[in-house]
């Protein structure tokens, strides 16, 4: 007795090939576009770091504002002590990251200052353009102003926010929001 043989006719193997097709044309623009979304989301882990950590360190040295401060064992080479000063909110203070720069009881907008504080590099490192790079960030510092991007997408100027330090003691620093303009080039 012959057994019959079942098997896929030539047009249902086109079928399946021309809806395979399809779906990779919808798909593929999509799954291309994780390496922007990437960078989207570390651009706003940094930015809440820093939001946060500008936070905590106002705390901190408002409550110790005008006294001296222990030996930082913070950083790799321990600090001498240090003092806020009470009638500026100038000077150093002491965090798990070391002496950060503190002007008008906020943390400074230099890289030893708000970017050394938010963790942005590990540990006991300090904060430097190289040390950025290595964990996939860059850094500008003008004036009073700390600008960070996260490079590789097609424009890093429009992958960047920025960091504003206070003028006058009571004020805020001014940390710019992330929009669709200024995470376009990511």
């Amino acid at each position: 007795m012959r057994s019959k043989q079942n098997g896929f006719t030539m047009i249902e193997l086109i079928v399946v090939i021309v809806i395979l097709g399809i779906l990779s044309a919808v798909a593929l623009p999509r799954f291309t576009n994780i390496q922007g979304d990437a960078r989207r989301a570390k651009l706003n882990a940094a930015r809440g770091a820093i939001a946060s950590a500008s936070a905590m360190v106002h705390g901190s040295a408002i409550v110790r504002q005008g006294l001296v401060q222990p030996v930082c064992l913070g950083s790799a080479v321990p600090a001498a002590p240090t003092t806020i000063a009470a009638l500026t909110g100038n000077g150093q203070l002491c965090t798990e990251n070391g002496n950060i720069n503190v002007t008008m009881l906020y943390p400074a907008a230099t890289l030893a200052g708000v970017v050394a504080v938010a963790g942005l590099v590990p540990g006991n490192v300090a904060p430097t353009a190289a040390t950025l790079a290595t964990e996939g960030y860059a850094a500008t510092v003008a004036g009073t102003v700390v600008t960070i991007q996260v490079p590789g997408g097609s424009n890093p100027a429009t992958c960047a926010f920025t960091y504003t330090a206070p003028t006058a003691l009571g004020a805020a620093p001014a940390i710019s929001q992330l929009t669709p303009a200024t995470t376009s080039g990511c």
